[in-house]
């Protein structure tokens, strides 16, 4: 009998392993994440309400714990103007949910020993040295004094947005950058900082772009190959990229913006030239899961290491101390996630150390090594400037999936 327990207690305990390392099983199973399926039952009529209420077109979501998937769910429409269902498949342009992809394959590089975090910024790029720092700040103002940087800007700084950089605006006219080099090289030359290195917190898009050219640089190929073969092929992730692939252009859903009358309007999405770390990756729920389940197995899926697990700790800690930084409340800044830090960050029923980001178009996706709980919702609007309501389906999502955790 006892030979018996023994047995039972290894075979639990290497199915607890399997569900800890293995792959994300993307066919629904509640019992086997732990979860209730009556509350996660309740998650897609939910969505629905808001799809039927006009704030959105159509809604993505997926709740994962334990490395199954619980729950892939569906509503509304990828496409208005012809009635195409949305689709758990769906491909989305998930804007900022692309910065923790792209740091991610920075830390694959900082693994390899051919970046490091603290390496100033012009090592790679030289137009970033002497830059000075405009004493003005984000401010529009007259008499504004230059000053020298006190020290570089790092790696780590562009990571977690306190290099001082802001956005480079539309440049001065003339051809748009056919290279990578060419998009990072104009605009630093014409910028200054807004503040002193490290001193404080400043979201910037062109921060991140500006991580795409160091890997580049760093690693000898291409961005968007890199990012493929060290990111996308080891994980699966067999939808995404950095470009809309023509093949999988009937998938992508159509982005639509709010008018004046409250009414969904189509909107074109901006066409790069030269692809966007910052915001240019297109994604479906299940290969966004596979990126966070990678997060919460410490760097490996499917048997692959894509990174170590002190790449994902460094990664997933807050990094910001104490200064205001993110968006979400009680929220510290990691590499391209913002990170819960204390009890204010938990209104939606996540851990301290949950790890999340947002994307424009109310795309967002989040991890909660607490509870072993992943989730993703997908939508494709942008709100037209702040709402009242731009995050209510965020926010509600968030809270139905906690709350549907049953053991």
């Amino acid at each position: 009998m006892r030979q018996l327990r023994i047995t039972a207690l290894c075979v639990a305990m290497h199915g607890l392993l399997l569900a800890a390392e293995g792959p994300l099983v993307e066919k629904p199973d509640p019992m086997a994440a732990g979860m209730s399926a009556e509350r996660l039952a309740r998650i897609a009529p939910r969505m629905k309400e808001f799809v039927d209420a006009g704030k959105s077109p159509g809604i993505v979501t997926l709740v994962a714990r334990h490395g199954q998937v619980a729950s892939l769910e569906a509503v509304g429409f990828q496409d208005l103007g012809s009635k195409t269902p949305m689709k758990t498949d769906t491909i989305f342009r998930v804007m900022s949910v692309s910065k923790p992809v792209t740091c991610a394959g920075v830390m694959v590089l900082v693994d390899e020993g051919r970046i490091s975090l603290l390496d100033p910024v012009e090592k790679y790029i030289p137009e970033f040295k002497g830059l000075q720092v405009n004493n003005c700040g984000t401010r529009n103002g007259f008499e504004c004094q230059l000053s020298p940087a006190q020290r570089p800007v790092t790696v780590l700084d562009l990571m977690t947005h306190t290099s001082g950089l802001g956005e480079p605006g539309a440049g001065r006219g003339g051809a748009a950058p056919t290279t990578r080099a060419e998009s990072i090289a104009g605009p630093v030359q014409r910028m200054n900082l807004i503040f002193q290195p490290g001193t404080a917190w400043h979201y910037t898009n062109f921060g991140i772009s500006v991580l795409g050219r160091i890997i580049e640089v760093a690693s000898g190929k291409s961005f968007d190959d890199f990012m493929a073969q060290r990111i996308f092929q080891p994980l699966g992730m067999n939808d995404s990229s950095f470009q809309p692939q023509a093949a999988k252009a009937a998938r992508i859903a159509k982005v639509y913006t709010t008018n004046d009358a409250g009414k969904l309007d189509p909107l074109e999405p901006r066409i790069y030239t030269v692809s966007s770390p910052d915001s240019g990756m297109l994604s479906t729920a299940a290969d966004l899961a596979k990126f966070l389940q990678m997060m919460l197995n410490k760097g490996t899926l499917n048997g692959r290491t894509v990174l170590s697990a002190a790449a994902v700790e460094a990664m997933t800690a807050p990094h910001t101390g104490t200064m205001p930084a993110g968006y979400s409340p009680g929220a510290g800044q990691g590499f391209g996630f913002e990170v819960v830090r204390e009890p204010l960050g938990m209104v939606r029923y996540t851990s301290i150390g949950t790890f999340e980001k947002a994307g424009f178009y109310r795309t967002y996706i989040w991890a909660d090594p607490a509870k072993d709980l992943l989730g993703v919702i997908l939508m494709q609007r942008n709100t037209g400037g702040y709402q009242a309501d731009m995050a209510d389906e965020v926010n509600v999502f968030m809270a139905m999936a906690a709350a549907a955790i049953a053991r």
